[in-house]
C-alpha cells in the first residue's frame, strides 16, 4: 500500500508554478529567461504599507492572533466592502486567511461532501478544479467561447446545474482571460440561480481594481442582493496592492459558513502572519491613490502586448478588460514543426518551445482547461515585455512555412 491518498493522485500540480519554477532553474543555469508565467506585479509594496509592518514588529505584534484575523483588519475589511461594494457585513462575518487562495480552499473543505459538484466557467484559474477535488467534490467546467468574450452564458449555467451542485465559482476579472462580468451579466446569472436555491456563489474578486476602459467592476452580492445570504465574497491585497508574498486574503459571507471556514483554518494554518495582517490594515485604510497608478501602467502594458502579439503570424488575442493577462490563441501553430524537426502537438509543446528557443516563460492554456492557448502575464516591465514579444516573434518566424513543408 502506497503512502499517497487516492484523492491526491487525481490532483495535478499548478502549471503556473511549474513553468515559473522551470524558468528559475534555467536562469540559475545561466540561461536568459523572461518570466511571463507568474501572476505577480513587478511593483514594490507601497512604502506606507511596508512601514506599518515595521512598526508592528517594533511594537511586538508578533504573537498568535485570532483565527479569523485581528479585529483591526476585520474592521478594515468591513469598511472596504461597504465603501467599494455596498456590502454590509459585521466583523463576525469576515475571515482572514493566507491569501485568497486559502479562503477558497477553506470554503470548499467546509462545505463539500463526497460527490458534491462545483460549476465554474472555463478557461479558469489552474487551482479551481484541483481544490475542488482535494475537498472531495466534483469539478464541473462550463466552456465559454472567444466570440462571447469568454463570458459564461446563463443557458450554459442552467444546463450544468444538477441536484448535486453546491457552488458556482466565479472569478471576475478572470484569470486567465481578463474577462469582466458586467452587472448585467451577473444579474442574468442570478436569474438562473434563483431557480436553484441550494446553489451557493463563490465570488473570487482578487483582481477587482484591475479593470480598464469602459468596463466596470461588480460582484454578485452587490448585483443581486437577494443572493447575498448564499454568497461568499473573496478578495485580498496580493494583486492590487503588490503584496503577493505577504499572503493576506479576506472574505465576507454568512456567519454559519464563516465559522465553518474558521474551524478548517484553526486546524490547519491557525491564522495568517500577524505582521502581514497589520500591513493589510494600512493597505485597506491608507492612501489608495497608487492603485490608479498601477492600473494605468498595466493598461499601457496590456495595449503594448496585445498589439505586439497580434502582429506575430499564427498568434491572435483579444483585448482583455481586466486583470493582467493576455490569453493568446496558438491553434494555427499547432501541428507545425520546429526548426529541429519536433512537431508541436499541444500548447504545452509550444510553451516549452518558447522557453527553449525564445527564453520566455508562459503558461499553456491546457492548464486553465483551454487547450490551444497560452497565457502571457503583462505584470512585468515594458522593457521585458518588448523583449519577450520580440523573442516570441523571432522564434515563431523560424518555423518552416507550409509551402516549405509541402
Amino acid at each position: 500500500m502506497g503512502i499517497l491518498s487516492a484523492k491526491l493522485s487525481a490532483v495535478k500540480p499548478s502549471q503556473t508554478k511549474a513553468m515559473t519554477a522551470l524558468a528559475a532553474t534555467l536562469r540559475a543555469e545561466g540561461k536568459s529567461i523572461i518570466t511571463l508565467s507568474q501572476g505577480e506585479p513587478d511593483f514594490g509594496t507601497p512604502e506606507n504599507i511596508s512601514q506599518a509592518a515595521i512598526n508592528a514588529i517594533h511594537a511586538g505584534r508578533t504573537k498568535y492572533t485570532a483565527v479569523a484575523g485581528i479585529p483591526e483588519l476585520r474592521e478594515a475589511v468591513v469598511r472596504k466592502f461597504q465603501r467599494e461594494n455596498s456590502l454590509n457585513f459585521t466583523t463576525d462575518q469576515i475571515t482572514v486567511g493566507c491569501g485568497a487562495k486559502q479562503l477558497l480552499f477553506n470554503a470548499l473543505v467546509a462545505s463539500l461532501d463526497a460527490g458534491d459538484e462545483v460549476v465554474f466557467p472555463t478557461p479558469c484559474w489552474v487551482s479551481y478544479p484541483e481544490m475542488i477535488k482535494l475537498a472531495g467534490g466534483v469539478p464541473v467546467p462550463i466552456e465559454t467561447r472567444v466570440e462571447n468574450g469568454f463570458i459564461m452564458r446563463p443557458d450554459d449555467l442552467r444546463a450544468a446545474i444538477t441536484s448535486k451542485t453546491k457552488w458556482l465559482m466565479l472569478n471576475s476579472p478572470s484569470n486567465p482571460t481578463g474577462a469582466v462580468y458586467t452587472r448585467q451579466n451577473l444579474e442574468d446569472l442570478a436569474a438562473v440561480l434563483r431557480d436553484f436555491p441550494d446553489v451557493w456563489v463563490l465570488a473570487d474578486d482578487i483582481y477587482e481594481h484591475l479593470v480598464y476602459g469602459e468596463a466596470e467592476f461588480s460582484t454578485m452580492a452587490e448585483a443581486a442582493p437577494d443572493l447575498a445570504s448564499r454568497t461568499l465574497t473573496v478578495n485580498g491585497v496580493s494583486k492590487s496592492y503588490a503584496m503577493t508574498g505577504w499572503r493576506v486574503g479576506y472574505a465576507g459571507g454568512p456567519i454559519e459558513l464563516v465559522k465553518a471556514m474558521n474551524t478548517v483554518q484553526g486546524q490547519s494554518t491557525s491564522h495568517t502572519c500577524s505582521i502581514s495582517q497589520y500591513a493589510a490594515v494600512e493597505a485597506l485604510n491608507g492612501d489608495q491613490s497608487f492603485i490608479r497608478e498601477f492600473r494605468d501602467a498595466f493598461k499601457v502594458r496590456r495595449d503594448l502586448v496585445v498589439n505586439l502579439i497580434n502582429n506575430i503570424p499564427g498568434l491572435e488575442c483579444s483585448t482583455p478588460d481586466g486583470a493582467f493577462y493576455v490569453f493568446v490563441g496558438c491553434q494555427k501553430l499547432l501541428g507545425r514543426d520546429t526548426p529541429s524537426g519536433k512537431r508541436l502537438e499541444t500548447d504545452m509543446d509550444f510553451a516549452m518551445y518558447l522557453m527553449e528557443e525564445a527564453g520566455v516563460a508562459v503558461v499553456p492554456g491546457s492548464g486553465f482547461l483551454a487547450a490551444g492557448f497560452i497565457r502571457i502575464s503583462y505584470a512585468s516591465s515594458e522593457d521585458d515585455l518588448k523583449k519577450a514579444c520580440a523573442a516570441i516573434g523571432q522564434a515563431v518566424s523560424k518555423f518552416p512555412s507550409p509551402q516549405d513543408v509541402a
